[in-house]
């Protein structure tokens, strides 16, 4: 095991766990509000793992929708870990099936946005690496979803107080690192503008998958950008780890 690796790992996790360690700490808090038992979260936190859809899924739970129509609808939100696995498997050609598919139940938005920048760069995706991160964030995800849900009814109703701003503050500091990409600026404001209008005239959750499918279709459409020129690696960060 490569500690190097390792170390690599959490330092690259590190300031997005710290962003989202108070979201965390309101998706426990308001699915304790919601009725929620401590070992009901903790199930729904290990196995879904999503944090947007686990609080679309909490707002669900309360209500007689059928159970279908709940799975669906958090399918809806999740559909862009699907776009992820697809973008990163390049990078990932060297693990096996079973490797794979553990990794990919790991492929939250950090773990994805993390992982490219990676590949990108010339460095290796190492077993060591790519398991260090995920356990890193997943129990650290854990423990303050416990925490929130623990302490949770001494804030009350976190939305009252807007803390539910913080989910996408989080999401627009992941969308901006790929500002320097080829095609960012129309493919964002294609998605934010389809997203926005299916969220007025389809509703939520669908709105999310549709945002995400009008990106695709205009970064498909456009035309491709300069092919980069082959470049030597002589600095540390295109070395492979």
């Amino acid at each position: 095991m490569n500690r190097d690796d390792m170390r690599a790992a959490i330092r690259a996790a590190t300031p997005s766990l710290l962003a989202s360690l108070p979201f965390g700490l309101l998706l426990g808090a308001v699915s304790a509000n919601m009725g929620l038992s401590i070992g009901e979260i903790l199930l729904m936190n290990m196995t879904i793992y999503a944090g947007a859809s686990q609080l679309v899924g909490i707002e669900l739970f309360n209500k007689s929708i059928a159970p279908w129509l709940v799975v669906l609808s958090i399918f809806a939100v999740n559909f862009r870990h699907i776009l992820y696995s697809a973008a990163i498997t390049k990078y990932l050609d060297h693990f096996t099936f079973g490797q794979k598919a553990l990794a990919f139940f790991f492929l939250v938005d950090p773990q994805f946005a993390e992982g490219v920048k990676r590949g990108e760069s010339g460095r290796k995706i190492t077993l060591t690496w790519y398991f260090t991160f995920a356990a890193y964030f997943y129990l650290c995800w854990q423990a303050t979803a416990l925490l929130g849900a623990l302490f949770g009814k001494l804030v009350g109703d976190p939305r009252a107080l807007g803390l539910d701003v913080l989910l996408t503050v989080y999401f627009l500091g992941l969308v901006l690192g790929f500002r320097a990409k080829d095609k960012w600026l129309p493919t964002v404001i294609a998605s934010a503008i389809a997203s926005t209008a299916a969220w007025h005239f389809v509703g939520s959750p669908w709105h999310v998958s549709i945002g995400a499918l009008a990106g695709i279709i205009v970064a498909a459409a456009l035309p491709l950008g300069p092919t980069p020129s082959a470049k030597t690696p002589t600095s540390p960060a295109a070395e492979p780890a």
